[in-house]
């Protein structure tokens, strides 16, 4: 039996209703006045607002980045309160500020006759200044919705909630809560007037109207004001395209040549390419060969690929030598071949453009698929593939919206040669010196192509005002200031030269692109480097790998360098999960010679703009506050990427990225990529991936609902998969009998170790200073974290068997984990280190979970060995289990029978999951993401 999971489709009207109940409360969580509710919102909602609830103010952003899990980020100012008092370090800064993250999980929907649950936290990082958690349940009853809930910490006890939206006019709302929030406690309350506020029962009112909401509230002491707008960043396009040129259809219809005209005139085919590049299309090279008309070609404002070459071909149809039986599109970005689309029935075509055959029948004579190096048009197939250049409207313009500029002076022609003039503005939180500072520059960006797949790309600014070189305080950070130094590459000259590198862009092969590169890659960082990017067709997955030798640039932003130099290496893992999410593992040498990983996860709602967000941690310890030595900062920070194309009445490919990050941070850098690979190709891929590749191929209105122009929600349920692991796993439990005579030859083995014990540990301590033997320690204390990467790389990229090995092995360490952690806290045996005997109790000042039986590394290695030593008959896989178990043993950190019996247990864990769930068969539930489907399938075998 196979069940599909339901897509999710959205609409203004649905979005705009389901706003009746719920809206964001002062802090920007779904709630009331200043207490929560359990709902999250509509997935992919994402409101901005701004509120003030005295003696605070708050400038706050939140966004349903999954449909359970709403996250929060606000700015808040308190009256009262100075930011700083020393008049020479942060006399400028005005009142106190603090930066507070919160996130709210809904662990239950809510049900016909079952309220909603969820669970929140305030203030996740950092200050702390605002933290609490909660717990809430709601339900709507008609036209109230009502909630309740208990808090710790800042909100401390219970709480409660209710919101009455009449049926007769939706879009206003009475409210009333009993807040019990303990203002006695915040930040310095007896210097603010939080000392004049009291839990109690506070009401207001609120009006929503379309994006825009506002909420007013009397609160026995003062009154509060909330106002926002909520963007429903599922819905496909915010402007409907009334101003979008339609597909070419000429009022006069060419005369087709024959193909020996074709040939001897070059004049046809200089007719097609001429045509094809006033309608935006870019790097136009044309051949005929036996039957076979083949176009390469981008576009520059098409979003998407398949409408791109859709009206590419329908001109085609109108140019191609009569004898033409195929047309072969390549649709490329900067030189580098993507996709490539075959057409063998020139009838079907014409005839599935025309509305006269169904989108099935049509795609019988279709071939979709990854592009090779051989796709494109060689100099010796025909003598200058480009031969026309220029196309005729490459003038210079006046452009509105255009890759996130307000405005812009360009010029563009169909070879990707650019020149471009627009202001920048940045700006920059929280120094001492002043709260917001502002840098506003004009660039002018140069692009010129030099050459197939060499590019030269150049960037002048001149900074027109800015405030940002007033920060008076040095950088007291211990690491390489690669970064933190930023205001004195502000005081530099005003005019600098930002970026001049020159990149080679090809594709070796199948699936590979490469990009190697040498100049200046930004205002602080030159050198040379390349990248290497490889996506396996039909995957969920890519990885690519970047080398970069980079030299620090000096503050006058021209030619010279300073003396730091240093190579930074990257290793990306990029993995597409459900609900349109990426998941991004880099791991290697950052900007400051620091080694670490960085995880990235960013959402891309249906309206194309992504909401991400990342997290470093690596070796460089940057105590700088409110880092210390025992608990360094590690980088982190949020990005948005926001496509003009859901906002404009025309179709564009630009877009504006930001992101929000502490701007004097070393720890965790990255050197700006002078062309990231995978930000290149990763939206085409994806487009040519999904269903058929064709979107919006013939721009049929009797389509527009069909998945691949749509554009659904992917989907997933894992409990259906999760309760039959459960259900097989408790099946495979051994009898009684058999776990009693398990136990014993468990306890007998530990027993015999541990006569070993002391004789081993005296050993150890004999050679204690032994370097073999400090890196036996070093490595078995990662082999545990080294083996789940390993386990969790096999689940994601492997086959359906190797997948399914994976899961058990990480599962199994889990369990194997578990039991370890369980039994210390029974046995609670000290380490052979503190010296204090064989056998005895830890000090009671010490942690269970520190004590020394069993093992836990070993309980680990071993959970995760077992699996696949099983299921590829591999038994040295043991022997790896075993060496990386002993090698606790080499700095005393635990005895020898620590590690037998942390063994015992992995093997037993594995064993057991493993026999339970090895039918991968079974299980097999998969992300769908091909032809005609996107969901989720589950396969159950009876």
């Amino acid at each position: 039996m196979s069940k599909s999971f339901d897509l999710l489709s959205s609409s203004a009207p649905f979005l705009i209703c389901s706003l009746a109940f719920g809206a964001p409360n002062l802090s920007g969580q779904d709630g009331y006045i200043n207490m929560p509710s359990a709902y999250t919102g509509e997935d992919g909602t994402w409101s901005i607002g701004y509120s003030y609830d005295k003696p605070y103010s708050s400038l706050w952003t939140s966004v349903t980045i999954l449909p359970a899990l709403q996250m929060t980020a606000r700015y808040v100012g308190i009256a009262g309160i100075a930011g700083f008092h020393d008049q020479q370090y942060g006399g400028n800064y005005g009142r106190y500020k603090d930066k507070v993250f919160d996130a709210k999980l809904q662990l239950l929907p809510e049900g016909k006759y079952t309220p909603a649950i969820a669970v929140g936290r305030t203030d996740l990082f950092g200050t702390g200044l605002f933290r609490g958690e909660y717990v809430a349940a709601s339900k709507k009853l008609g036209d109230v919705e009502a909630t309740v809930g208990v808090g710790t910490n800042r909100i401390e006890g219970p709480f409660a909630g209710v919101r009455w939206t009449p049926s007769q006019n939706p879009n206003w709302a009475l409210l009333a809560e009993y807040d019990a929030n303990d203002y006695q406690k915040d930040f310095r309350a007896s210097e603010t007037f939080a000392k004049e506020r009291t839990p109690g029962v506070k009401a207001g009112v609120e009006y929503r109207w379309g994006w825009l909401s506002m909420q007013a509230a009397y609160q026995r002491s003062h009154s509060s004001l909330n106002a926002m707008v909520n963007i429903p960043l599922n819905e496909r396009e915010f402007v409907p395209k009334i101003q979008e040129p339609s597909y070419f259809a000429p009022k006069e219809i060419p005369v087709r040549p024959s193909a020996e005209e074709w040939r001897t005139h070059p004049e046809h085919a200089q007719a097609l390419q001429r045509v094809l590049q006033k309608q935006d299309y870019t790097l136009v090279s044309i051949s005929y060969r036996r039957g076979t008309l083949t176009l390469n070609l981008g576009n520059s404002r098409i979003s998407d690929v398949g409408r791109a070459v859709g009206r590419a071909v329908r001109t085609a149809l109108y140019y191609a030598p009569r004898e033409t039986r195929t047309i072969k599109v390549t649709y490329t970005e900067l030189d580098l071949p993507v996709a490539t689309y075959e057409f063998f029935d020139m009838a079907a075509l014409s005839d599935y453009l025309a509305g006269k055959i169904s989108r099935e029948r049509f795609k019988e004579f279709v071939l979709v698929r990854s592009a090779d190096p051989h796709d494109r048009i060689a100099h010796s197939e025909d003598k200058d593939p480009l031969a026309t250049g220029l196309s005729d409207e490459a003038g210079l313009s006046i452009l509105l919206s255009e890759d996130g500029d307000v405005v812009q002076l360009r010029k563009q022609d169909s070879l990707l040669n650019r020149f471009k003039v627009a202001p920048k503005l940045a700006f920059y939180f929280n120094d001492p010196s002043g709260a917001l500072h502002y840098d506003l520059s004009l660039a002018s960006n140069i692009d010129r192509r030099l050459g197939e797949g060499v590019y030269l790309n150049a960037g002048i600014g001149a900074t027109v005002l800015e405030d940002v070189s007033d920060v008076s305080q040095a950088s007291n950070s211990l690491l390489p200031h690669v970064r933190s130094d930023v205001a004195e590459y502000k005081r530099g000259n005003r005019v600098k030269l930002f970026k001049a590198v020159l990149s080679q862009y090809y594709k070796p092969a199948t699936n590979w692109y490469a990009r190697a590169s040498a100049g200046l890659y930004e205002e602080m960082f030159g050198g040379v480097g390349g990248q290497v990017l490889f996506v396996p067709p039909g995957q969920r997955w890519a990885a690519d790998l970047s080398v970069d030798a980079v030299r620090q640039r000096d503050v006058d932003g021209w030619f010279g360098m300073r003396d730091y130099q240093t190579v930074t290496s990257l290793a990306s893992l990029h993995y597409r999960l459900p609900y349109g999410t990426t998941a991004t593992l880099r791991a290697g040498r950052f900007l400051a010679k620091d080694n670490g990983v960085r995880l990235e996860f960013k959402r891309r709602f249906r309206s194309g703009i992504e909401i991400g967000a990342w997290y470093t941690y690596t070796n460089g310890n940057d105590i700088t506050s409110p880092g210390t030595p025992t608990a360094p900062y590690h980088d982190k920070g949020i990005f948005f990427s926001i496509p003009l194309d859901a906002m404009l009445t025309v179709d564009s490919r630009s877009k504006g990225s930001f992101s929000m990050s502490p701007w004097t941070r070393d720890v965790g850098q990255m050197v700006a990529s002078p062309g990231d690979l995978y930000g290149i190709v990763e939206g085409d891929e994806q487009q040519v991936q999904a269903f058929d590749g064709l979107g919006n191929f013939a721009e049929h209105l009797s389509e527009s609902e069909h998945p691949a122009i749509s554009r659904p929600v992917e989907r997933y349920n894992p409990w259906p998969r999760v309760r039959l692991r459960l259900d097989d796993s408790a099946a495979a439990l051994p009898e009684v009998p058999a776990l009693l005579k398990g136990s014993l030859l468990v306890a007998g083995a530990v027993g015999v170790a541990s006569l070993s014990d002391k004789r081993w540990d005296n050993f150890i301590g004999n050679h204690e200073g032994n370097s073999l033997l400090k890196r036996w320690d070093s490595a078995s204390s990662l082999a545990p974290w080294l083996g789940v990467g390993a386990a969790g790389a096999a689940m994601m990229l492997g086959d359906d068997r190797l997948s399914n090995t994976g899961l058990i092995a990480l599962q199994s360490a889990a369990v194997a984990g578990g039991s370890s952690l369980l039994i210390k806290q029974t046995v609670n045996r000290s380490r052979p280190e503190a010296d204090s005997g064989h056998w005895t109790t830890q000090n009671g000042g010490q942690s269970k979970s520190d004590s020394s039986f069993p093992s836990n590394h070993a309980a680990v290695a071993f959970a995760l060995a077992t699996p696949f030593a099983e299921e590829y008959d591999a038994p040295w896989l043991y022997g790896v289990a075993t060496a990386a178990s002993l090698g606790r043993t080499a700095q005393r950190k635990h005895w020898l029978s620590d590690t037998v019996a942390g063994g015992l247990i992995g093997y037993a864990a594995g064993k057991w999951l493993w026999k339970a769930q090895r039918n991968e068969g079974r299980y097999q539930t998969g992300f769908n993401l091909g032809p005609d489907q996107i969901g989720v399938t589950v396969k159950k075998s009876y």
